[in-house]
């Protein structure tokens, strides 16, 4: 009988418990919680070469005057930032994943991919070109729901895997000007790159 608590007391022990608890949760950071945009959902987090990316934001690209919407990308990097340009030329583990919201051809989609890179680099796009081509070969004729990564490491190279087709583009500079393709100065729309830099993600 000695330790039994008084039900005031513990009234009060309970509301400060929930206020506690209530408190944790404001202050969790945004990476313990799923992200979603536009129907289609991303881990926050995931673990490559035994280190942990941390989602980054999560961007839709809108193409034609009609703002179809045509994928979702999802940006992992090892720190997160909303400088563009640092992600890009950051010697560090990073991945954008795309989920497609659309049947895509391979056709249009590598065009896409061409002009990219030619916006992005202007003079130096030669110096690119061959690459250029050898990852345009990596990508399928993309369906609704098909996912696509392309995951730089450093020293190795730019993956590309999708459909159970990958391969691997060399070189730092070519990675960096694939990722000035979404994160530079003339992405493909500009909610894309805001929500990717950790804005608001939304199609």
């Amino acid at each position: 009988m000695g330790n039994q608590q008084n039900p005031s007391v513990a009234r009060t022990i309970a509301r400060r418990g929930l206020l506690v608890s209530g408190a944790a949760l404001l202050l969790a950071p945004r990476s313990a919680f799923a992200k979603e945009c536009v129907g289609v959902s991303l881990p926050p987090e995931l673990t490559l070469e035994g280190k942990v990316l941390v989602l980054n934001g999560m961007g839709v690209r809108e193409a034609t005057i009609f703002n179809v919407n045509v994928y979702v990308a999802g940006l992992y990097v090892e720190t997160r930032s909303a400088d563009g340009e640092r992600i890009a030329t950051a010697q560090e583990l990073k991945r954008m994943q795309l989920v497609l919201l659309r049947d895509v051809s391979r056709a249009d989609m590598t065009d896409a991919i061409r002009e990219g890179f030619k916006k992005v680099t202007g003079d130096d796009f030669p110096k690119l070109e061959a690459r250029v081509e050898k990852m345009k070969a990596l990508i399928p004729e993309l369906k609704k729901r098909d996912r696509i990564a392309f995951t730089y490491r450093p020293g190795k190279g730019l993956e590309i895997s999708s459909s159970g087709r990958s391969g691997v583009i060399e070189g730092a500079d070519f990675a960096r000007a694939l990722f000035l393709i979404w994160l530079g100065a003339r992405p493909p729309n500009a909610g894309l790159k805001r929500g990717l830099l950790g804005g608001e993600c939304s199609g």
